[in-house]
């Protein structure tokens, strides 16, 4: 097997060396990672400058992009041996629900998936991790049982894990997507020299956090492991829509 590993909180992150640690059993490990902190970046793709990328270990590059920029160098000419599968991680900080949009840990596996390769995000719920190694140990089972699967061409997994010891984490689920309220404000400050200045405010609280979501998963001391469907379109609504676009005229 070959593993390409990247993530949003850049080369030096704790999480990805854990995840990278816990994963070489199963095969050739190479990490392609951005160079700095590119949390929230979702999908951005960087078009309007070059990419530069050092390798600072064997196997291990640093990249001067968003974590989309990585994948994407690295599947398509910054390696030579094409990868079997894409993992995102280990993000610290969760990715429930609504955060999906805008992870950059979430990005990574997507486009993955979009160049033709199994994907697969991992983050665990909080910050400042008290059980990295946990994280680790799961984040093993999962791909070691997930590569011998034919994963459908349009989807990712989504990986939610508990900041908890083995011990203490009381299984496994798979989950849907929960839901936040709206973010909270924004926060008005000024700086040194009198202007305006804005803190985006902090995300949401649960909204649609109830069994078989997400959210519930994680407060109840399991891992979540959530399907992502890459296919946006909203089949329920084309019909209603049909009506109103066909009686749309422009003569």
């Amino acid at each position: 097997m070959h593993l390409l590993l990247s993530n949003d909180d850049g080369i030096r992150s704790e999480g990805l060396k854990a995840l990278a640690d816990a994963l070489s059993p199963l095969g050739k490990i190479t990490v392609v990672a951005p160079s700095r902190d590119h949390s929230a970046s979702s999908n951005s793709l960087t078009l309007d400058a070059p990419i530069r990328a050092h390798c600072i270990a064997e196997n291990w590059y640093s990249v001067d992009g968003t974590p989309t920029d990585c994948v994407h160098l690295a599947i398509t000419g910054l390696i030579k041996d094409e990868p079997d599968i894409v993992i995102a991680g280990i993000n610290l900080g969760a990715n429930l629900g609504d955060d999906v949009i805008y992870s950059g840990t979430v990005a990574a596996a997507m486009e993955g998936r979009f160049l033709g390769l199994p994907a697969v995000a991992i983050s665990v719920n909080s910050h400042r991790p008290h059980d990295l190694q946990a994280c680790a140990r799961v984040s093993h089972e999962i791909i070691s049982k997930l590569t011998g699967q034919q994963l459908p061409q349009d989807l990712i997994i989504n990986v939610n894990i508990p900041d908890l010891s083995m011990q203490q984490i009381k299984g496994m689920e798979t989950t849907r997507l929960g839901s936040r309220h709206k973010a909270e404000p924004v926060i008005e400050s000024a700086d040194p020299r009198g202007d305006t200045i804005y803190w985006v405010g902090a995300a949401g609280p649960e909204q649609d956090a109830g069994p078989g979501t997400d959210f519930h998963a994680i407060r109840n001391g399991c891992v979540s492991v959530t399907p992502l469907h890459l296919d946006l379109t909203h089949y329920k609504a084309m019909q209603p829509i049909e009506q109103w676009v066909s009686a749309c005229k422009f003569t």
